[in-house]
């Protein structure tokens, strides 16, 4: 083969012309290696280049390769475990910036792991994964992202496969693929809830961990992600080109006004702790990319076997923000949520100017998309920061979900904790924050369903072959009397109330709801709160029995949210924007905010929206302010002419005639 010097920006592998010779150029950062040798893989083998250093990165440039060509790299350097330094040039490596990967580990059993520890002395190569040249070309046709405002923002979480695979209207071989949730059938159902947003779960190249591999399960929801820049083929129908198809449904939901929103994870990689598999970064650069402690190991504030550090050393930095500028220049995804968040802003202490957060707000193609954080890690100092995020940061807020669920389905919760998170959380986000930061969800992929929530007091995780010791244990959960299943008309009677009252909630809330796929057509996981190993019935949404009912009035909700002004104008409510009653009509007096006995209120909105709320089981009258009022929700098609009402457990909305 014959190669050129290159350039050593940008990083990756890039299609250009270099010199007047098409072909590809190859830059690898890495601050420690005394050598690094580009490998390219043909049907004659493995070719060895030595690549040229410039400062800190690696660069050469070869000559007539093409869109396709698999690639590696052997980083050389010295090996000192307590600094952290674990070169071994025996282990091939995917790029960091690889757009494509093919090939998984086969991790399945100690012996077959050894081959990739770091200090296996065995040549690897033909058993790793490569990296692969792609031509990254595409036609949007003019098609330009939503720009949807946050005020007007309904996000829709999902994990792609789940979301389509048992869609019986989808034909067999694009359902549970990007091109399924392309498909019209799936478009049309997020058109007809009034969704602006899709959140996807991790859709980037991702290896399932080593005691799912020997136990014959997956890492179904994908957050073990090994290639950040490359689409995870498991989710597409075209196998050979996932890229493709991936742009291809980015562009689909955006002809049609939704947005998509990509769960990413930054926090760790697939490397995990040093008894992990060397794949990438652990061979590149140890110590530049993990946060190392004295002894050379690995801080572990992801639970995953390792941390990423973003801001310690401009090169790993780099390396995030290109991707996620990756993203949202060449595929035109419409913003992130960030795994374990809080990870990103240590230093190692957690800090609002950490050098990641500065960098965002700095970057013109992403100062400008959503930004979402999950905001804890589980790092015993520092691992929680609901409201600490700087702009434009919104967050998933935790609070908001305990609160909900202890006001509808126990006898606990504090009515002033319940109207705080009803009005956006503002004693966590009214400083210098507006209501859309609050990221308002009762149920999300981590923990119960809401058909579950309703229907179970404790996890059901056998499945995961754990012995149940995974997944939550404080549900806040209330099965109404029998465990799972049931054909008792009366418990199933109250098991949809509770859940039309809890979505109700959510989308008559100020702040941003976030609906968990499935929710609105009664999907359950059988009890199971920890799904990220069942790639099957379990996890996988089951339209056959989907409640109709509960899907339209869940469209209801959100065709509702839309129409009331406090909850389309992103600012803190004032005196004259609400008013808090007793179900006697009078306003609640300060002594009372405290009140747990106090199961029952009215919310007044502009004088022309009222929301009677009664989570107790058993009948409440409400003595209504001034006027004539028209039922919007419960009672629906009601003039109400006396000035009483008498709900039963649940959410009634009441609009004021003109």
């Amino acid at each position: 083969m014959q190669y050129l010097t290159g350039r050593a920006y940008p990083l990756g592998s890039q299609l250009i012309n270099f010199n007047g010779e098409q072909g590809v150029n190859f830059a690898l950062f890495s601050r420690k290696a005394t050598q690094v040798e580009l490998c390219i893989f043909t049907e004659q083998g493995e070719t060895r280049l030595p690549m040229i250093k410039n400062d800190d990165v690696w660069h050469l440039f070869v000559i007539g390769l093409t869109a396709g060509t698999e690639y590696g790299y052997r980083v050389y350097g010295e090996v000192n475990e307590a600094l952290g330094d674990l070169f071994n040039p025996q282990k091939l490596l995917i790029d960091p910036y690889a757009k494509k990967i093919i090939g998984t580990p086969d991790l399945s059993s100690d012996e077959k792991r050894a081959w990739f520890f770091w200090d296996d002395e065995r040549d690897n190569a033909h058993l790793s994964p490569k990296s692969v040249v792609v031509d990254t070309t595409f036609d949007w046709q003019g098609v330009e992202r939503p720009h949807t405002p946050w005020d007007e923002t309904v996000i829709y979480e999902m994990q792609v496969k789940g979301f389509s695979k048992l869609n019986p209207k989808l034909p067999p071989e694009m359902a549970g693929t990007f091109a399924g949730l392309a498909h019209p059938e799936s478009i049309n159902h997020l058109k007809k809830l009034g969704i602006t947003a899709v959140e996807l779960l991790p859709v980037s190249y991702h290896i399932d961990e080593p005691h799912l591999q020997k136990i014959g399960l997956v890492n179904y929801w994908g957050y073990n992600v090994l290639g950040h820049f490359a689409v995870d083929p498991v989710l597409a129908a075209d196998k050979q080109n996932p890229l493709n198809e991936f742009k291809q449904m980015v562009k689909t939901l955006h002809q049609n006004g939704i947005e998509v929103i990509l769960d990413v994870v930054f926090n760790h990689t697939a490397e995990a702790g040093k008894d992990g598999p060397m794949l990438s970064q652990r061979g590149i650069d140890n110590s530049a990319y993990y946060w190392l402690n004295e002894q050379g190991d690995y801080h572990n504030w992801s639970g995953c076997g390792n941390s990423l550090d973003v801001n310690s050393e401009n090169y790993v930095l780099r390396w995030v923000i290109d991707c996620l500028s990756y993203w949202v220049e060449e595929c035109q995804v419409d913003g992130f949520r960030f795994d374990l968040g809080a990870t990103l802003g240590r230093t190692p202490s957690f800090e609002q100017k950490a050098a990641f957060f500065t960098a965002i707000a700095a970057h013109s193609s992403l100062a400008n998309v959503k930004m979402i954080a999950e905001p804890w890690d589980i790092g015993l100092y520092g691992g929680y920061q609901m409201g600490g995020f700087p702009k434009p940061f919104a967050e998933w807020n935790d609070r908001y979900r305990d609160q909900m669920r202890e006001f509808f389905l126990t006898a606990s919760g504090e009515l002033s904790d319940f109207v705080c998170k009803f009005a956006g959380s503002d004693t966590t986000f009214a400083y210098n924050r507006l209501p859309h930061n609050s990221i308002n969800f009762i149920t999300a992929h981590d923990g119960f369903t809401l058909q579950d929530l309703v229907s179970y007091n404790d996890k059901h995780n056998h499945a995961n072959g754990e012995n149940n010791y995974d997944g939550h244990a404080h549900n806040i959960s209330n099965n109404h009397g029998v465990e799972g299943a049931t054909n008792d008309l009366s418990i199933l009677k109250k098991r949809d109330a509770a859940r039309r009252a809890l979505l109700a909630i959510l989308f008559l809330s100020a702040g941003t709801p976030m609906l968990l796929a499935g929710d609105e057509l009664g999907h359950s996981q059988q009890g199971n709160n920890n799904g990220y190993c069942q790639d099957n019935e379990i996890t996988w949404i089951d339209w056959r029995n989907a409640d109709q009912k509960l899907i339209d009035y869940t469209a209801k909700l959100i065709a509702l949210r839309k129409q009331i002004p406090q909850l389309g104008r992103d600012r803190w409510w004032t005196e004259k924007d609400v008013r808090w009653r007793k179900v006697d009509g009078n306003l609640i007096s300060n002594q009372e905010w405290h009140n747990e006995q106090i199961r029952s209120l009215q919310i007044q909105l502009n004088d022309h929206w009222l929301i009677l709320i009664n989570s107790a089981h058993s009948e409440q009258q409400f003595l209504l302010p001034e006027g004539q009022w028209h039922a919007r929700l419960g009672l629906e098609n009601t003039t109400l002419t006396t000035p009483a009402v008498t709900l039963n457990y649940g959410v009634c909305v009441l609009q004021r005639n003109s």
